[in-house]
């Protein structure tokens, strides 16, 4: 795929399918999966919330990583054989794995090798990171995982950014990151963290690295770009990296005084509630959320943890 010609009329049909057709469906999972089920199908979007937690010592994350999502009747429930995936990880500090800044690589290359277990045809990483990139991919280790796995690192360049409209209350017009609207499927795999203006930033909030421009204007009204860009990017599903959460001086931190192991991830194709679960880790309501609040309000998912499919997973 070029990366450098327009979205075509096929994808922006198929991202506009994707969109509507979640946040129209709701129900409750079923884990009985007998075939692999596309996540924009009506089955596939029925609101799931996994928990996996490693309480064994020495557990190992790249199983827990397997489990997790063999709990929502595996990888290919999400995509199908054939597909350019994308995973959008939080790469945008240049800090090492234990600073808790970035996604944990572990999580990560096992998210990739599930992809390509599944017959993904591609197998992508994408993230408009804030600081080199370079030295982002290498310190958080992205970049010794795509060398070992194959899997495609996308360095951010403006020419990989095209002027889209988001639609959004805050929000118009924005450089976006096309490998993320152009893949057949999107795994967004944030790490969980404190941060200075909205309190937390999780998943919804990983979307900022993917757009470009002048991004510090997102944090004058920080809740509702949130929102805005969650609504516009609608990932295929959420796994959230809760093994180290960074608990103060957030989001870029830089030492590991500030980072406390959790030892837990979190599955949802609902984002607002992969978001409140997460909150939680941190002892923090969701309901004090401003991001989460407005989420919810907009129709983007739910807090009511009572509605959904409530499963967990320990090792």
């Amino acid at each position: 795929m070029n990366f450098d010609k327009p979205v075509t009329r096929r994808e922006s049909i198929k991202k506009l399918v994707k969109l509507w057709g979640g946040l129209s469906l709701a129900g409750a999972f079923t884990a009985s999966v007998t075939a692999p089920v596309r996540a924009q199908t009506a089955s596939a979007d029925k609101k799931f919330l996994i928990e996996g937690i490693g309480q064994t010592d020495g557990y190992s994350v790249t199983e827990l990583t397997r489990k997790v999502f063999e709990r929502a009747g595996g990888v290919g429930r999400f995509i199908s054989k054939g597909d350019v995936v994308v995973i959008k990880p939080n790469l945008s500090w240049a800090r090492r794995p234990e600073m808790a800044a970035t996604t944990n690589p572990e999580v990560l290359k096992a998210v990739v090798e599930l992809c390509q277990e599944a017959g993904a045809k591609k197998v992508r990483i994408a993230d408009n990171t804030i600081n080199d990139a370079r030295r982002c991919f290498a310190l958080s280790g992205a970049g010794a995982i795509a060398r070992s796995t194959g899997a495609d690192l996308i360095h951010p360049r403006s020419s990989l950014m095209k002027n889209m409209n988001l639609k959004g209350r805050s929000l118009d017009t924005w450089p976006v990151f096309v490998p993320l609207v152009e893949a057949d499927a999107v795994i967004n795999l944030p790490v969980a963290k404190h941060h200075s203006l909205s309190s937390l930033t999780v998943g919804m909030k990983n979307w900022i690295g993917g757009v470009g421009g002048s991004r510090w204007s997102l944090h004058q009204d920080i809740h509702q770009s949130i929102v805005d860009l969650a609504t516009f990017f609608q990932p295929t599903v959420t796994l959230i990296d809760a093994i180290r959460i960074m608990t103060r001086n957030g989001p870029s931190g830089g030492s590991t005084s500030y980072v406390t192991a959790k030892n837990t991830l979190i599955l949802s194709n609902d984002p607002v509630a992969g978001d409140a679960q997460a909150a939680l880790l941190f002892g923090r309501s969701p309901e004090k959320l401003g991001f989460i609040r407005l989420a919810r309000d907009q129709g983007l998912g739910t807090s009511d943890f009572q509605t959904l499919a409530q499963q967990r997973v320990v090792l």
